[in-house]
């Protein structure tokens, strides 16, 4: 058969939450920049946004990581307060692992020569910050002064060594060492302190804070030099900031939905040079909650976790945008007209297509946002429903969704399928059932007397095979708005998760919790790949190749495994780890390359190269 390689990884978006900002990072000298996602840490290419790599071995939500100065290690933390120290290269090889706060960490900075970290969060009792040596994990000095969660922290890149914090509790503290003593208190905020950085040379620092301001002190003795102007100042709070690499200018983003760019004068104090807007909804998610300054990158996050690219050379060019999920991507669509065209949804609602090859190419907005549990989608249509009882008929117009219709089906949809060739005509499981929908008339609700799993449609629906909580598979031929069983399939021991179809429709797969996977023949419906028992958990998809000889399972086990038809089972090629947290869409879209989604929020395609 052929090996399977990861040729392309259309990452997730940093994971944020309403009324905190996120600290993004990058690397010292290249345009890789880091962000946290779930358990994930992500290293992204801003030159090459497919360039894609993902370090998952936190056993806990990361919040932040941080190349070392000299870009060969990365300090990355999460929110039981561990932080772990990897390298960059060949497999990520864990060199530290330490517990340094009792909660979240929050930020994390080396020192400028590389040999000790200061990490700050969420802590028990009066420890909320901690500098230790990075290899051996032994502190480095006292942090007392904070009385709330402490939000940013960062190092003086220059001698003599400083470390600045600020939180919660409006405070700044400046702490002078090694070892780190505190040395005075800043109060000149009134709100929480979101952020703090030291400009690159050393001679000062600025803070923003939920009160709109930005200060900038002198970075040796801690005395305040200026502020950001309020003439055209932020007019919400200001979640992060960052420094160009000259140190002449720095770049904030605030809950107002802007970033702005300003001029930092010797005397500290800061003038706006340009005000920039990326262009969105106009919704809560445009709200700015991180950015960074990477060599000629200005990036900014949004809320919903878009990623704004502009140009420092060319303020007024428009930005690059990248975005994707933030959350469990559970299903997939190739379209038939364009198979390189790949529709992707997650269950807060987001739908997103991606070109092959390209990446990136727009999110369908639904007047509607409703959550997503079942997904199908034509060239003109998608068909969504959430956990409301409601199926959604959205049209689609120039790659806009337009009209929505909702249609009551009284209970929660199991799955959903829409007949290709008839495509006004829909198959919707629930518990007792299945619904028939035409158009968005529902043409006949029938009790079939078993827990319905899992259903499909063929493509002239004609036929129904739906699949039971007793692990049967029942075939049914659909005559006007009624359906007639014609035979009983029994080979399961566990209840049905999915079936499918073959392109040609000579055959259909189908797959159950208790992880195996059966390929039958249609017309003699007998099984004709049987052993398709490589799984250790539960399967939640599986995709046929458009010719018709290989079919694709992905599971809660973290696997794709790929088998042909006309060879056994044990001749499979699995793909391992393909997404953290397992894997919940998958589709064809050619006979060698194949999309999986998961719950890692990323997707991806394998390209199966002939052996």
């Amino acid at each position: 058969m052929a090996t399977p390689e990861l040729s392309e990884t259309y990452a997730c978006v940093p994971s944020t939450e309403r009324g905190r900002g996120i600290l993004i990072s990058g690397h010292p000298k290249t345009n890789s920049i880091l962000y946290t996602n779930g358990r994930s840490v992500m290293i992204l290419n801003l030159d090459n946004p497919l360039e894609v790599s993902v370090y998952a071995e936190h056993g806990y939500p990361a919040t932040v990581a941080r190349y070392s100065p000299n870009g060969e290690w990365i300090a990355s933390a999460d929110v039981s307060g561990t932080v772990r120290i990897w390298g960059t290269h060949s497999g990520f090889v864990l060199k530290k692992e330490f517990k340094v706060l009792s909660g979240r960490i929050d930020d994390l900075q080396w020192s400028p020569d590389g040999m000790r970290i200061v990490a700050c969060g969420e802590g028990k009792g009066k420890s909320f910050v901690r500098a230790f040596m990075w290899d051996s994990g032994t502190n480095v000095g006292e942090f007392d002064g904070h009385s709330r969660r402490v939000l940013s922290c960062a190092f003086k890149p220059t001698r003599p060594f400083r470390i600045a914090t600020c939180g919660e509790d409006f405070l700044v503290n400046f702490y002078e060492g090694p070892p780190f003593r505190f040395k005075l208190s800043l109060r000149d905020h009134s709100n929480f302190v979101n952020c703090l950085r030291f400009s690159p040379d050393g001679s000062k620092f600025i803070t923003v804070s939920s009160d709109k301001k930005g200060i900038i002190y002198d970075a040796k003795t801690g005395d305040k030099m200026g502020e950001l102007s309020s003439d055209d100042g932020h007019k919400g709070s200001i979640y992060a900031v960052s420094w160009s690499s000259d140190g002449k200018r720095v770049l904030t983003v605030s809950a107002d939905k802007t970033a702005k760019v300003w001029e930092i004068s010797d005397a500290g104090n800061g003038k706006l040079e340009k005000t920039l807007t990326s262009h969105g909804t106009g919704g809560v998610d445009d709200m700015l909650v991180g950015c960074l300054w990477q060599n000629q990158h200005l990036v900014t996050v949004s809320l919903g976790g878009t990623i704004s690219l502009f140009s420092a050379s060319d303020l007024d060019k428009s930005p690059v945008i990248l975005s994707g999920h933030m959350k469990n991507v559970t299903s997939l669509v190739v379209l038939k007209s364009d198979p390189k065209v790949i529709l992707s949804t997650s269950y807060d609602g987001v739908i997103i297509k991606w070109i092959q090859g390209i990446g990136y190419s727009g999110k369908l907005q639904r007047r509607e946002n409703s959550q997503i549990k079942c997904f199908a989608a034509l060239e003109d249509e998608l068909v969504t429903s959430g956990f409301d009882n409601k199926v959604w008929r959205v049209s689609i117009k120039d790659g806009q969704c337009g009209e929505a219709e909702a249609i009551d089906v009284g209970s929660q949809p199991k799955d959903l399928t829409l007949a290709a060739l008839s495509p006004e005509l829909a198959l919707v499981s629930i518990d007792s059932g299945v619904v028939l929908l035409r158009g968005s008339s529902i043409v006949s609700t029938i009790n079939l007397g078993f827990t319905v799993t899992a259903s499909v449609l063929a493509p002239d629906g004609s036929e129904a095979i739906i699949g039971g909580q007793d692990g049967k598979l029942h075939i049914y031929s659909i005559n006007g708005d009624s359906l007639t069983e014609e035979v009983t399939l029994e080979k399961h021991r566990g209840a049905i998760s999915v079936i499918r179809y073959s392109p040609d429709l000579s055959m259909f797969a189908s797959g159950d919790l208790n992880r195996e996977a059966v390929v039958w023949d249609r017309a003699s419906r007998e099984v004709k790949l049987k052993n398709m028992l490589y799984h250790t958990a539960r399967i939640n998809c599986l995709a046929w190749s458009p010719d018709n000889t290989k079919v694709a399972t992905g599971s809660l086990d973290t696997c794709v495994i790929i088998y042909e038809i006309d060879k056994p089972a044990s001749n499979r090629l699995t793909i391992k780890g393909a997404h953290l947290g397992g894997v919940y869409g998958l589709a064809f879209t050619d006979d060698f390359s194949v999309v999986s989604s998961g719950e890692d929020a990323c997707v991806r395609v394998w390209k199966l190269v002939p052996q």
